[in-house]
């Protein structure tokens, strides 16, 4: 599907919240370790690493693809860990824009 050569939609009252089937379809071009939690409107990983510098370094790499598609996740860290979240916060759930930058991420890790 390749997600990740998209760019993120601005979020203009014109976005389109996904419906369960459709976010399932998107998840299965992620990383195996993305799931969706909260009732549907959520996307997460859960990054573990030994230590402090990698999760930072994690946190930083999810805020500034965020930053760069003008779509911010919810990120968490500390030592060894690293959860990452993305929303569309004005649609209360999901778009398409919250896995392009999962798949973004996705590339620069691996």
């Amino acid at each position: 599907m390749n997600l990740e050569n998209k760019t993120c939609e601005p979020c203009n009252g014109n976005s389109v919240k996904l419906d369960e089937p459709a976010a399932l379809k998107l998840l299965k071009s992620l990383d195996d370790n993305w799931s969706i939690v909260d009732g549907g409107r959520k996307l997460v990983r859960q990054f573990k690493f030994k230590g402090f510098a990698k999760a930072t370094a994690h946190a930083n790499l999810a805020a500034f693809i965020g930053d760069k598609e003008g779509h911010h996740p919810d990120i968490q860290f500390g030592w060894g860990y690293c959860h990452v979240t993305f929303t569309t916060h004005d649609l209360g759930g999901l778009s398409e824009n919250d896995f392009i930058c999962a798949a973004k991420l996705d590339q620069v890790v691996a």
